[in-house]
């Protein structure tokens, strides 16, 4: 047996190392974008702290995706500006060639919905940049503006959905 083992290992090519596995995928986190339908947003447009918050809602996605090893998180720096110029959830497939434009293999877009400073809803979609279609999508309501209860309703969709074992399968029959 030792004989094989040793002959086996001449037969490789020299500088040929052993099989590893595929690296995960390229992934493109946009900023999450705003959508106000609520009475105070109609009278006093958008506010700064909600702002803040987008942007640091987007930084938690990318860090704790990064994190987790399933996803090889993607400079969005090179698109930014075009992505923060457009609605990336109404213009007609854009976040995917924007994030073509940084060789990505997926990319992610977000949409925190206010409905009152009370109700607010994250929603986050994932899609394949090479098909356009939508691999997964996850949301939840939250309840307060606040940045507790925004950095906590981004830990749950990470955790308990877009890392979670299963999530988006089919359900078996």
């Amino acid at each position: 047996m030792r004989a094989f083992i040793v002959f086996a290992l001449l037969l490789m090519p020299i500088g040929s190392a052993p099989t590893r596995a595929a690296d995960p995928p390229r992934l493109a986190v946009f900023d999450l974008e705003m959508l106000d339908t609520s009475l105070q947003g109609q009278m006093n447009g958008p506010r700064a702290d909600e702002q803040e918050r987008l942007l640091r809602a987007g930084d938690q996605l990318r860090k704790e995706l990064g994190e987790s090893g399933k996803f090889r998180i993607v400079d969005i720096a090179p698109v930014n500006v075009a992505a923060h110029q457009s609605n990336l959830q109404a213009c007609g497939g854009c976040d995917v060639k924007l994030a073509q434009q940084l060789n990505a293999d997926l990319e992610m877009t977000g949409l925190v919905q206010k409905v009152s400073n009370l109700i607010l809803n994250i929603n986050l979609y994932l899609r394949d940049v090479h098909t356009g279609r939508l691999v997964t999508a996850a949301s939840a309501d939250m309840r307060g503006n606040t940045d507790e209860s925004w950095s906590r309703t981004m830990r749950y969709l990470i955790h308990e959905r877009l890392l979670a074992p299963n999530y988006g399968a089919p359900a078996a029959r």
